[in-house]
């Protein structure tokens, strides 16, 4: 029996259909949302991504705005550009699409970014503040995991999540999210030794290794959910992820498709976190 498949397009198109009123609240109180992404060089992945939050934003109402630097620019421009959108009050949320140029320290980067406005939710404030089991803001990709495997019904509770990939932008926030949920969780990664057995193990498994087609039908227990992070161009020119989705299906309970699985609620949990961001600001502002 084929896997069911949890359909992130439809879902993200729900959630920002839901999103509209909150915005047009938040305009009437004398804050229209506003995020500012920025781009660093012409990596073509990276400026869709960027494009498709800046649509998901103006679907929305959320005032967006993009600024974009060449590769070549030095780190001290990237940190002056935050500062100003850190000091600007139309902006209740900044991004900083990664990966950045070599040369560029990421963490500087991030960590430069004001913790009230970091909606991808990197800064170590707001990545303590998960740890304590108190987050200011959830990183977005973990967000959206957890709002599809809600969203499908899927039980997480008491059962065993294995997260194939270990860093900070998925599976180590994940992983503190799934254990506030009361699941058991292994995070897997490139120096594993017997990842299959591991695998094979899981009711829930997550793959963010960034390898296509990493995860096979051989490593998926029965009736397992099956959540693909990883996006790829194939050699034929189509879309992949990190998992080998027709063999796959077959053997899953659930799985997430690529595209239009985990991407598209990225994007909203993006919209969700600006919208608190706002929230904070106002807050701050009636002290």
């Amino acid at each position: 029996m084929a896997a069911k498949i949890i359909d992130g397009k439809a879902i993200a198109a729900q959630l920002r259909t839901g999103f509209k009123p909150a915005v047009a609240a938040l305009a009437a109180r004398g804050a229209r949302p506003g995020l500012a992404a920025n781009v660093v060089g012409s990596d073509p992945a990276s400026r869709v991504y960027v494009r498709n939050k800046i649509r998901a934003c103006e679907e929305t109402g959320v005032r967006s705005e993009m600024h974009e630097l060449p590769a070549q620019v030095a780190e001290a421009a990237i940190l002056e550009r935050i500062a100003a959108l850190n000091g600007d009050a139309r902006v209740h949320g900044i991004l900083v699409q990664l990966p950045l140029p070599r040369g560029i320290d990421a963490e500087r980067v991030l960590a430069a970014v004001a913790p009230a406005k970091d909606v991808d939710g990197f800064h170590p404030d707001n990545l303590g503040l998960l740890l304590r089991g108190t987050p200011r803001y959830v990183p977005c990709t973990p967000a959206g995991i957890l709002r599809l495997l809600e969203h499908a019904a899927v039980p997480v509770a008491r059962r065993h999540a294995v997260i194939i990939g270990h860093f900070s932008i998925v599976g180590k926030p994940l992983a503190l999210l799934l254990l506030q949920m009361d699941a058991t969780v292994t995070i897997c990664h490139s120096k594993t030794a017997n990842l299959a057995a591991l695998a094979r193990e899981a009711d829930v498994l997550v793959a963010a290794a960034g390898k296509p087609r990493l995860v096979g039908a051989q490593m998926v227990k029965p009736g397992a959910c099956v959540v693909d992070v990883g996006i790829h161009r194939g050699d034929d020119g189509r879309l992949v992820g990190d998992v080998d989705a027709a063999p796959v299906a077959q053997t899953a309970g659930w799985i997430t498709p690529v595209p239009g699985g985990v991407g598209p609620m990225t994007v909203a949990m993006l919209v969700a976190n600006t919208l608190r961001a706002t929230e904070l600001a106002l807050g701050q502002t009636a002290r």
